[in-house]
């Protein structure tokens, strides 16, 4: 049976979402600001969350109204039957985003609802359901724009951009869904080398490697929210997760270079987690003695804008980005996302298109730049190609955020994201705060020694059941002798990213998570709304 669904994304992304979507089977795919709202069953929600690169998080809609007062909240939600969603003794939470004259305060919302959801539950059994804030056992998303309102289950839990893979990180790092997304926005799919000169933690490399191999980036993850529903159908997700059959071989390399070398070993620890050494090469170079690559290229990269991070003489850095690409990258493309307009103009080059995108709260743009030897008369006589169909389309959508857009200092906000990324955009006064990266992996891959080589063999974890998953209790990960990474699994005291806390299963889901059955092909299983969905 078919639901409604909703993917979250950043401002900038949709596009690229929606297509990824449609490419996974969903059905009724359509695009809403900061979100794509489709249709699927079960299954595809499950691959939703597991799957998917440039979604945030994945709701699932159980109720539809219309509320212009916070009475008219409260009555709809008890309207609702919760025992059917909150199993007892379970916890919940309730995160409210509203964009309303008669609701000016998302928390008074959330416990609007959360006084209908206790209070019904009081009246049938006597007893009330707890609030957990930090790990609540059912997810509960109301969004409300005048005055419609939407009630939904979040499927995802965690932001979907927590991978897992990230040991360190350095300042200001870039979120993974937005470096996944701009990557896509390439249409790089691993058919050429790709280089980032200045990979920080190694977040751009990272996750295109994962592109490149095709690899669910949720293969990493300790857990969805989707688990702790009262449906939670075990064998179908672990088919989902076991199923490794579209992934696929790659032939070129991945470069990444910094001038820090403390970025270096972060990345490369990262990469190493990720079980991505063997695509993945990084070392400390700075940008200024870049040379030509031998192979074709693609680089995609995100220097300092001068907000977050303090860079001396910051136009400079810039003419020298674009005086390397006109003398060390001909032949190849340039991917740049930056923030200043005056940086961009110092790289001295026309880009071929301009994508405006959000990282956090700046209002940034993507720009491509194809690079040539000679003149430009000379390279299109000669066939070559600076603007592709589709790129003038997408330079035809002009204002797509808003009319005469200018680059900003910054946008009005009343709280800095630490974390750098752009989950901490809002639209007129409203502000969501998430919780900090602590993330650890969900599970190293088999078959990888210290150097992260031979990744996987072609194999999760147990796939054919051979009883090799991880089991209660304190162990470390590596062979004999505690070598943090790589190495065979073997019975004994193994460990993977600290001790296990109580109640993470990181390399077991109860002794079944890496005991399946292996994959089965899935096939392809209306919904729109007229608000538009903010983070």
């Amino acid at each position: 049976m078919e639901f409604e669904l909703i993917a979250k994304t950043f401002m900038g992304l949709e596009p690229v979402l929606a297509q990824e979507l449609t490419q996974l089977g969903a059905n009724d795919v359509q695009i809403g600001r900061r979100m794509v709202s489709f249709t699927g069953d079960k299954e595809m929600m499950y691959r939703a969350n597991f799957q998917l690169h440039t979604a945030i998080r994945i709701l699932k809609p159980i109720k539809h109204f219309k509320a212009q007062s916070a009475e008219d909240v409260y009555n709809e939600i008890q309207k609702i039957d919760w025992s059917l969603y909150i199993p007892e003794g379970k916890t919940f939470s309730v995160d409210s985003v509203v964009y309303s004259e008669e609701f000016r305060n998302s928390r008074f919302v959330t416990y609007k609802v959360k006084d209908a959801i206790v209070d019904q539950f009081r009246e049938k059994t006597g007893t009330r359901p707890n609030i957990s804030i930090s790990n609540p056992d059912i997810r509960l998303h109301i969004h409300i724009a005048e005055d419609k309102a939407t009630l939904c289950l979040d499927s995802s839990g965690e932001s979907l951009h927590r991978r897992g893979y990230r040991q360190e990180s350095v300042e200001a790092p870039l979120n993974e869904v937005l470096a996944a997304g701009m990557i896509l926005m390439s249409g790089w799919k691993g058919d050429t080398d790709f280089i980032d000169p200045m990979c920080g933690s190694g977040t751009l490399v990272i996750e295109a490697a994962l592109i490149a191999r095709n690899i669910s980036p949720g293969v990493f993850r300790k857990e969805f929210a989707f688990e702790k529903w009262p449906d939670f159908d075990q064998d179908l997700f672990d088919t989902i997760y076991n199923d490794d059959s579209q992934e696929r071989e790659f032939e070129h390399h991945i470069y990444g270079y910094d001038i820090d070398m403390k970025a270096v070993n972060t990345a490369r620890l990262n990469a190493r987690a990720a079980g991505l050494s063997k695509d993945i090469t990084i070392e400390q170079q700075d940008f200024k003695d870049f040379t030509q690559p031998k192979e074709k290229a693609i680089m995609i990269t995100n220097p300092p804008y001068g907000e977050r991070i303090s860079t001396p003489n910051l136009l400079a850095t810039y003419k020298m980005i674009g005086e390397r690409l006109k003398h060390a990258f001909c032949g190849n493309e340039a991917w740049i996302l930056s923030y200043r307009e005056e940086c961009f103009e110092q790289i001295g080059l026309k880009p071929s298109i301009k994508i405006p995108v959000y990282n956090g709260s700046l209002e940034c743009e993507f720009r491509k730049y194809s690079i040539f030897d000679g003149k430009f008369k000379e390279f299109r006589a000669e066939g070559g190609v600076v603007k592709t169909d589709r790129e003038k389309a997408e330079m035809a959508q002009k204002h797509r955020f808003k009319k005469n857009r200018e680059f900003k200092e910054r946008i009005t906000a009343t709280e800095e994201n630490d974390e750098g990324d752009i989950r901490s955009f809002k639209f007129h006064s409203l502000e969501k705060k998430f919780d900090k990266d602590g993330d650890k992996p969900r599970f190293a891959r088999r078959g990888r020694d210290n150097d992260g080589d031979d990744r996987r063999e072609g194999k999760r974890f147990d796939r054919k059941g051979d009883g090799k998953s991880f089991g209660k209790g304190d162990r470390k990960y590596g062979d004999k002798g505690d070598r943090k990474f790589g190495g065979k699994f073997e019975k004994g005291d193994r460990k993977f990213g600290g001790k296990f806390e109580k109640g993470d299963r990181r390399g077991s889901r109860d002794d079944k998570r890496f005991d399946r059955k292996g994959g089965s092909k899935f096939g392809k299983k209306n919904f729109s709304k007229d608000f538009n969905y903010d983070e």
